[in-house]
C-alpha cells in the first residue's frame, strides 16, 4: 500500500533520515521502531504530510504520494493520532469526530444535530465509544479521546492510520480496548503504522517491525522472526543492559519525608509512609492507581481533605509547586513533561533555569542573563543533552532529550526530595538505561527519590523499598532488597489480587 524508496530529510547539522527504504502492506500492523532521533518522528511527519522529504519517492498503492500538509494526506485517507491528542476540548465528541464534514439543513447553513448524532454515533459504536455523542470532549478520559480521534478517522475513508505511542497514557483497560479497535481496522484492510517503546505490546499486536538506527532502516522483519533481545540490538547495537543496580546506601537516621495519614477524596485515602535520605521507594501501580494524584498533594498542586506532612522531621504546610521547592526543596519530574513539564515553544535555557529565577535575579527582579547560560550549560553537558546549544528549542528536541531537560531544571534547583513521575513513558530502550543510572546515581549522591512508575522491570530494577497502589490506597509494600524479579513481581500481583478481592 505504501512504498518508502531511498526518503530522505536533512535539518541544519543533522541528517534525521538517510534512504530510507521501506514497503507498508494494507491490511497489517507494521511497527516503526527505533531510539530517540533515530528518525521515527522525521518520518510520521513526512507520511503525515507535516513535513516535506528533500529527497526520495513516496508511492500510494503504486502512485506518487504527494502531501504538503495534514489536510491533504487526510484527504487521501492518512490519519494521524499522535500521543498529544489534537481535539477540540470544549467541543462535543460528536462534533470532534464529524468535524470537517458536519451536516446542515438545506442552505441555512444550521447544523442538523439529529444527523450531526447519528452519523457520528455509527462511527462510535464501531470503535466501542459508549458515551452520549454530544458528551463534551474534556470530559472523557485519556483512552476515550483517543477512540473519538480514531472514529474521526474512520469518518474519513481511512486507509491508512499513524498511531504515535499510542498506549504512553492509557490504563491497561483501555489499551486493550485499542488493540480490540486495532484489529477490526486491519480486518478492513486499513494499513496500521505503530509507533511505541513498549516492545512487549509491539510483540502482541504488530504483524512486521521496521527498525530505525541513526536515521536508516537497519531491519524489516516479520514478528515471529524476533523477539524482545533481538529487538533492542538492531535499535541500540548492542545487548541490553538487564542488570539489576546494586541497595543504595541509605541513612536510615535521616528521615527526609514521612506522610501521615492522607486523605483527599477519590485521590488518596489513609495514606502513610517515610522516604529516608539516599533511597529510592517505588510507588508502582497502573494508570489510574493514585501515585500521581498523591504525588500532587506532595507538591501543594492539590490540598488533602486530612493528614499530615513532616519534612526533615518539621511539620509542612505545603500550598504551592514553588513553595515545595523553594521551602521544602521537594521537585517533582512531571509524568506529561508536553502538558505540564516544559514550554515547548523555548529555549533550552529558559526551561532549565525557570525554577531558579529568583536565585538568579537581582534587587530589581531582573534575571542575570549570564548566569542563566552558565546553569544551562552545565546541565547540558552534565545531562549529555544532545542540542545544537542552550538556544535551541526544547519542542524540536527528542523525546529523550526533552526528558533530560524536564530532569534538569529540579537538578539545577538542587531538590533534595525528588519525585520522577514515569520518566522513561516515550523514551526508548538506550534512554531507558541512562534514566535508571541516573536515578540511581542521584540516590547515591545522598538524593531522595520516590519514583512512580507502571515499568515493573524499571522499578524492581532500582528501588529497595516498593509500596503498591490500587484503588487510590496503598495496598501493601514490597522488600526489593534482594532485587530478585520473579519473586517481586509475584508479591506485587498478589497485593493488588488481594485488594481487588476484598474490595468486591
Amino acid at each position: 500500500m505504501l512504498e518508502l524508496k531511498n526518503v530522505r530529510k536533512s535539518y541544519p547539522g543533522v541528517k534525521a533520515l538517510d534512504d530510507v527504504d521501506i514497503t507498508f502492506l494494507a491490511g497489517e500492523v507494521h511497527a516503526l521502531l527505533g531510539e530517540n532521533g533515530a528518525g521515527k518522528s522525521t518520518l510520521i511527519k513526512i507520511i503525515s504530510g507535516f513535513h516535506k522529504a528533500d529527497g526520495g519517492d513516496v508511492l500510494l498503492n503504486g502512485v506518487p504520494y504527494i502531501a504538503n500538509n495534514t489536510h491533504e494526506a487526510i484527504i487521501q485517507g492518512v490519519h494521524t493520532v499522535y500521543q498529544d491528542l489534537q481535539v477540540i476540548q470544549m467541543a462535543s465528541v460528536a462534533e470532534n469526530i464529524m468535524l470537517d464534514k458536519i451536516p446542515t439543513i438545506g442552505r441555512t447553513g444550521m447544523v442538523d444535530w439529529k444527523a450531526l448524532d447519528k452519523h457520528a454515533s455509527e462511527y462510535m459504536q464501531v470503535v466501542g465509544l459508549d458515551v452520549p455523542p454530544m458528551t463534551r470532549m474534556s470530559s472523557l478520559s485519556i483512552g476515550q479521546r483517543q477512540l473519538a480521534e480514531i472514529a474521526k478517522a474512520l469518518a474519513s475513508d481511512i486507509k491508512i492510520l499513524l498511531l504515535d505511542e499510542p498506549t504512553a497514557s492509557l490504563t491497561d483497560n483501555d489499551a486493550q480496548k485499542l488493540f480490540s479497535v486495532i484489529k477490526q481496522l486491519k480486518e478492513r484492510g486499513v494499513l496500521i503504522i505503530f509507533v511505541s517503546h513498549v516492545l512487549e505490546e509491539v510483540l502482541q499486536v504488530c504483524d512486521r517491525v521496521s527498525i530505525l538506527r541513526d536515521g536508516r532502516c537497519v531491519v524489516t522483519d516479520d514478528v515471529s522472526n524476533l523477539d524482545r533481545k533481538k529487538i533492542v540490538k538492531y535499535m541500540i547495537g548492542r545487548d541490553e543492559d538487564v542488570t539489576p543496580f546494586p541497595v543504595q546506601n541509605i541513612h536510615m537516621d535521616q528521615k527526609m519525608l514521612e506522610v501521615r495519614g492522607i486523605t483527599k477524596a477519590k485521590k488518596a485515602y489513609d495514606i502513610n509512609f517515610e522516604l529516608y535520605k539516599g533511597e529510592i521507594l517505588g510507588f508502582y501501580g497502573l494508570v489510574g492507581a493514585g501515585r500521581t494524584e498523591l504525588a500532587k498533594i506532595l507538591i501543594g498542586y492539590d490540598k488533602p481533605d486530612s493528614g499530615e506532612i513532616f519534612v526533615k522531621g518539621e511539620k509542612a504546610r505545603i500550598r504551592s509547586i514553588h513553595e515545595a521547592m523553594s521551602r521544602y526543596g521537594i521537585g517533582y519530574v512531571t509524568e506529561d513533561r508536553h502538558k505540564d513539564g516544559l514550554v515547548l515553544k523555548d529555549n533550552i535555557k529558559t526551561n532549565i533555569t525557570i525554577t531558579i529565577w529568583d536565585r538568579l535575579s537581582n534587587l530589581l527582579g531582573i534575571v542575570s542573563g549570564p548566569k542563566e547560560v552558565d546553569v544551562s550549560k552545565k546541565q547540558i553537558d552534565d545531562l549529555e543533552i544532545k542540542a545544537t546549544s542552550w538556544r535551541q528549542r526544547v519542542g524540536n528536541l527528542s523525546g529523550g532529550n526533552q526528558q533530560k531537560v524536564n530532569v534538569g531544571k529540579w537538578l539545577a534547583a538542587d531538590s533534595e526530595i525528588l519525585i520522577i513521575d514515569e520518566p522513561t513513558v516515550g523514551v526508548d530502550v538506550g534512554a531507558k538505561e541512562y534514566f535508571c543510572k541516573l536515578i540511581w546515581d542521584l540516590a547515591d549522591s545522598g538524593k531522595s527519590i520516590i519514583l512512580i512508575s507502571s515499568d515493573m522491570p524499571e522499578i524492581i530494577k532500582l528501588a529497595n523499598r516498593i509500596l503498591v497502589f490500587s484503588g487510590n490506597h496503598i495496598v501493601g509494600e514490597v522488600d526489593n532488597t534482594n532485587k530478585d524479579y520473579q519473586e517481586t513481581s509475584q508479591q506485587i500481583g498478589d497485593l493488588i489480587s488481594e485488594f481487588h478481592v476484598s474490595a468486591s
